[in-house]
């Protein structure tokens, strides 16, 4: 039983170890990026909606490669607009969301992902594309330079 124990809590910390940590206050990430020198990546979503969003979640940012790399260059900021009203945000996150849309999203494409200096300058956008998290990373890694 001990040893059953034991090795849960060693997956339990290896598998928290890849998670990603996306912030949704843009002052937060603001923040974070400053102290730690590091670019925001600004992911505008519909994550019960969009098949794109999906897919760009499934084969990039939930890969343990890319969730590994992300927690030591970026800060990964995440405006999600979903529409199913048991995925609802509170509101006060949807009018965040929607300033943050504003801003750096006018034309409401999804996905859409801008990459951001520490004070929220555009270094760059992308969106989905069909690649490998190495891929991907080379184009956020270019686009942040």
């Amino acid at each position: 039983m001990k040893k059953i124990i034991l090795m849960s809590l060693m997956l339990i910390a290896t598998l928290s170890s890849y998670a990603q940590d996306w912030q949704t206050d843009f002052a937060t990430a603001k923040q974070l990026a400053a102290k730690e020198n590091k670019p925001i990546i600004l992911v505008f979503q519909g994550s019960d909606w969009c098949a794109p969003c999906i897919k760009l979640d499934r084969e990039i940012w939930s890969t343990a490669e890319f969730k590994k790399y992300a927690k030591e260059h970026y800060i990964m900021l995440q405006a999600d607009f979903p529409r199913r009203k048991k995925n609802a945000l509170p509101e006060a996150q949807a009018k965040a969301n929607a300033k943050l849309a504003e801003q750096y999203n006018e034309n409401g494409f999804f996905p859409f992902v801008v990459v951001l200096d520490a004070k929220g300058k555009v270094l760059g956008v992308t969106s989905y594309k069909k690649t490998t998290p190495e891929k991907y990373i080379e184009e956020l890694n270019a686009l942040a330079k």
